[in-house]
């Protein structure tokens, strides 16, 4: 790619004059803790995790990747999972990307160092889930994961990765695996979504471990109003996992829920294995809402946006989560063996918040991830040009 085209392509960004987002040091009185002792950490992550007192049986464990720009305790308390776990009984592991390590704190989803098998942050989240299961006796076979944008593509690479160790995952606003090596790739996926053949998609996932099947099921969510991820990349995530499961690129059903368009597809036992709802005039961010059950879980923040739909609850759904009722699970015998106890958390994380009174016209521009606060553009462009080697 010629110089020309690098800076033509960054000068796509969306416009960040007048951007401001505060950030405010809140109690957030979040519920996760964090766990330090949890084994190999090549990706240099933090773990943070919640158990609540009861858990349906078979046990099962949900993680969930925040999105640049957040923190695993502020994604927390915006998309409610936390709540989602106690309601219905799963245990829940947040795994928090460093400053040190991006200084956006975005996962790097597109660093080979970090997305292949056992390899930087790919094995750190795995060694979590490792623990997660050891500790507290989780089914193997009830794992789940889902994320919001660089969170959600580091979904795409988990679930390709070590498709043997999760049985569903959801990507919000992210991208599918394998589309990206370096920043310039990242930039162009987000920003343009080149499509390509389905079996090609399905090819990239094939390559990334000896798994040959079966694959975990996927739920996609993308706005189409969002101008930081390009909701064409929702697209190639579906057709990469309907490849992988052989399927028809047509949706077999298309209803509507809450108000928003939902496509299913699924397998020869009447499964639904890949599903996509597409958020209309929905900014970058994950949707927000009353859940079926008239519960509310999460409130609004920086890229957490009110839209009349709960995508954590659906997502529960999804992965069957929600069925288990707490009322009439049994109570814990006095002889069980208690689970061990979550070191206390030594800190409480800062809270990300949407800046106040800001015109809608400018919505879509405050949305952009990985901004904690005013980017500098050009700096911007002298560090993507730097990492595609054309600076130095």
């Amino acid at each position: 790619m010629s110089l020309a085209r690098n800076v033509d392509l960054l000068r796509r960004l969306p416009r960040l004059d007048g951007l401001r987002v505060s950030t405010r040091s809140n109690n957030l009185h979040s519920p996760l803790v964090e766990v330090t002792a949890f084994g190999a950490n090549p990706g240099d992550l933090r773990m943070f995790a919640f158990v609540p007192p009861q858990l349906q049986q078979p046990r099962a464990l949900v993680v969930v990747l925040h999105g640049c720009g957040q923190t695993a305790a502020t994604y927390d308390l915006g998309a409610g999972w936390s709540t989602l776990a106690k309601h219905y009984g799963f245990a829940l592991v947040m795994p928090e990307q460093q400053r040190v390590n991006n200084g956006n704190t975005c996962f790097n989803w597109f660093n080979p160092d970090d997305v292949a098998r056992d390899k930087g942050e790919a094995a750190s989240i795995r060694a979590m889930i490792a623990h997660m299961v050891g500790a507290y006796g989780i089914d193997a076979r009830r794992v789940f994961i889902t994320g919001l944008s660089a969170g959600g593509a580091m979904t795409s690479v988990m679930l390709a990765t070590y498709p043997d160790v999760f049985a569903a995952g959801a990507v919000i606003a992210g991208l599918p695996f394998g589309v990206a090596s370096n920043l310039r790739q990242a930039l162009d996926g987000m920003f343009h979504s080149p499509e390509r053949p389905a079996r090609a998609l399905g090819d990239l996932v094939r390559q990334a471990s000896t798994h040959r099947g079966p694959w975990p099921k996927m739920s996609v969510w993308h706005g189409t109003a969002d101008r930081t991820v390009n909701p064409g990349n929702a697209n190639e995530i579906v057709k990469q996992w309907l490849d992988l499961h052989d399927l028809p690129q047509a949706a077999m059903a298309e209803t509507v829920v809450d108000g928003y368009p939902r496509q299913a597809w699924w397998n020869k036992d009447g499964e639904t294995v890949v599903e996509s709802f597409t958020i209309t005039d929905m900014a970058h961010g994950t949707p927000l809402g009353i859940a079926d059950n008239d519960h509310r879980y999460g409130s609004e923040g920086a890229f957490l946006i009110e839209a009349g739909i709960s995508s954590s609850y659906h997502i529960a759904k999804f992965f069957g989560l929600t069925e288990w009722n707490r009322a009439s699970a049994p109570a814990p015998k006095s002889s069980a063996k208690p689970a061990p106890a979550l070191p206390p958390a030594p800190h409480l994380a800062r809270s990300i918040r949407k800046a106040e009174a800001e015109p809608k016209a400018r919505k879509d521009a405050k949305k952009i991830d990985g901004s904690k606060r005013g980017l500098d553009l050009g700096a911007v462009i002298t560090r993507a040009l730097t990492a595609a080697g054309l600076m130095k």
